[in-house]
C-alpha cells in the first residue's frame, strides 16, 4: 500500500491541484463536482450525481442554508460495491470552500495550487480538498492492488458544509446509510470521536430613549447590554465546568459562547433604546440542540435577579441562521480501534485522540443518519479559512494509507483475494520502514 501511494504521489498532487484551482465557493461547486464524478467514473464506481431538492430540505428540522435552491451545486456519491458479507462505510467530504478573503494577504494566488517546500497552497487545500483527495487515493489503491472488499464503500462529495450541512442532509434523505463513517476534516492527523455542535443566536436588549443632555431620564440599552454580556460569560463558565471528558483536557473552553456582533444606538446625543447581540453557542457532544436552547433561555430569565429593569423588559432571544448538530461516538467503538491501530503502523507513534473544537457533518451522520462517524484527516486546523492555507503533502499520503488499511480491515477481504490483500498490507507496515 505504501509503495503504491509513493508511486502515485505525483498523480495525487495533480488531482489536489486541479481541485484547488476551482473556486468552489457556495453556489459554484458544479465544476469541481463534475471533476470528482469524472474521476469516480474512471475508477468504475457506481456514480450518483444530483442537485438537492430545496423544498424537501426546507421541510426538515435539521436544515439550514442561506439559500433554498441548489441549481449548479450537485452532490456526488460513488459506490464501490463489496462482494457481500462485510461491514459498510461512508467516506464523506465537502467540496465547498469559504471565500479567499483579502488576496493581498496571500503569498501566492489563492487558487494556484502551488507546491513549495512539501506543502500545497490554496483555498480549500486543507479544508478539505486534501482530505477528499486522500479518500480517492485510498479507494484507488485498493482497486489497483486487486483487493476486493466484502463491504460497500460509499464515497460522498457534498456541498454546503460550510453553512450548515445541507449537502450531507440531502445524502441522508436520499437513503445513504452505513455501519460507520469517516470524515477527513483537517484534524492535524488527530482522531476525533466526538464533535461539538453550535447554533447562532440573537438577543435584543431594550432600553428607554431620552435626550443625551438629560440621559438620566432614559435607560441606556448599551449599559444594560454590558450586564447581559457578563451574564452570558457566566453561563459559559457554568456550562464548561460540567465538561469532565478527558478528550477535552487540552481545550481551555470546550464549548464556547462567542459574541460576534453588537449593534445599538443611532445618534450620539440620544440614549439608545435597543441593542442587538449576535453570537455562536457551542453545544456539547452528548447534548441536544434543544437542551442548549432551553438552558440559554432559562439563564436569560435570571437577569431580573441582577437588575430589576429586566423584570419588565426581558431580553428577547432568537435562534437564527447556521447550526451544526453535535456528534458523539464511544472512543471504544470498533472503527476507532481500527483507525488507531493502522495509524500506529503507518506513523510509528501513538495518535492524539481528542474531541473536535468545531462542528462537522459528522453530527448529522451519527444522529440523523444512524451512522456512527469519526473525524480524522490531513490538513492544519489553524489554517482553515485563513490566508496562505496549505496542506503538508506527506500528511495527505499518510492519511490515505491509514484510511486504505482501515477500509481493508473494516469492510473485510473477499477470501479469494486474501493472499493479495495480506501481501499489500504487509508491504504497507514493514517494520522500520520510513513513512
Amino acid at each position: 500500500m505504501h509503495e503504491w501511494l509513493q508511486q502515485h504521489r505525483d498523480e495525487g498532487i495533480l488531482l489536489l491541484q486541479d481541485l484547488v484551482r476551482i473556486p468552489s465557493t457556495q453556489g459554484n461547486e458544479r465544476e469541481a463536482q463534475l471533476l470528482v464524478a469524472k474521476r469516480l467514473h474512471r475508477m468504475k464506481l457506481e456514480v450518483d450525481l444530483w442537485e438537492p431538492d430545496g423544498k424537501t430540505l426546507e421541510a426538515h428540522p435539521f436544515f439550514y442554508s442561506p439559500r433554498s435552491g441548489f441549481e449548479g451545486s450537485p452532490n456526488v456519491v460513488g459506490l464501490l460495491r463489496g462482494t457481500g458479507g462485510g461491514r459498510s462505510i461512508i467516506l464523506n467530504g465537502h467540496i465547498d470552500i469559504v471565500p479567499e478573503g483579502d488576496r493581498k494577504a496571500w503569498w501566492h494566488d489563492p487558487y494556484s495550487g502551488k507546491v513549495e517546500d512539501g506543502k500545497l497552497y490554496g483555498r480549500g487545500a486543507t479544508d478539505m480538498k486534501g482530505g477528499n483527495t486522500a479518500l480517492l487515493l485510498a479507494i484507488q489503491a485498493i482497486q489497483e492492488l486487486g483487493i476486493r472488499l466484502k463491504g460497500d464503500v460509499i464515497f460522498q462529495s457534498v456541498v454546503e458544509e460550510e453553512s450548515g450541512g445541507a449537502g450531507t442532509l440531502a445524502t441522508i434523505l436520499r437513503g445513504y446509510q452505513a455501519d460507520a463513517a469517516l470524515i477527513p476534516e483537517p484534524t492535524n492527523m488527530r482522531i476525533f470521536p466526538k464533535q461539538q455542535g453550535s447554533m447562532w443566536f440573537r438577543i435584543e436588549i431594550k432600553g428607554r430613549s431620552a435626550h443625551g443632555g438629560t440621559r438620566y431620564e432614559g435607560v441606556s440599552a448599551i449599559e444594560k447590554s454590558m450586564l447581559v454580556v457578563q451574564h452570558i460569560r457566566e453561563l459559559e463558565d457554568k456550562r464548561n465546568a460540567r465538561i469532565t471528558d478527558p478528550l477535552y483536557a487540552t481545550n481551555p473552553i470546550p464549548i464556547p459562547i462567542n459574541l460576534g456582533v453588537i449593534q445599538g444606538g443611532n445618534w450620539p446625543s440620544s440614549v439608545p433604546d435597543s441593542v442587538k447581540l449576535e453570537g455562536r453557542m457551542g453545544v456539547a457532544p452528548e447534548e441536544s440542540l434543544v437542551q442548549a436552547k432551553e438552558e440559554m433561555a432559562r439563564w436569560l430569565e435570571r437577569l431580573q435577579e441582577r437588575d430589576s429593569w429586566f423584570k419588565e423588559h426581558p431580553p428577547v432571544l432568537e435562534w437564527f441562521g447556521a447550526r451544526w448538530v453535535p456528534g458523539s461516538v464511544d472512543p471504544g467503538h470498533e472503527l476507532m480501534r481500527v483507525v488507531t491501530e493502522h495509524y500506529r503502523a503507518v506513523r510509528s507513534e501513538e495518535p492524539v485522540i481528542e474531541a473536535s473544537p468545531w462542528g462537522t457533518d459528522g453530527g448529522l451522520l451519527t444522529l440523523l443518519g444512524e451512522t456512527p462517524c469519526i473525524i480524522f484527516g490531513p490538513g492544519l486546523t489553524q489554517l482553515a479559512h485563513y490566508p496562505n492555507e496549505h496542506i503538508v503533502l506527506d500528511h495527505l499520503f499518510e492519511a490515505a494509507e491509514i484510511i486504505a488499511l482501515t477500509l481493508i480491515e473494516w469492510c473485510g477481504i473477499d477470501e479469494s483475494e486474501e493472499e493479495i490483500a495480506d501481501g499489500a498490507e504487509a508491504e504497507a507496515i514493514q517494520p522500520g520502514e520510513s513513512h
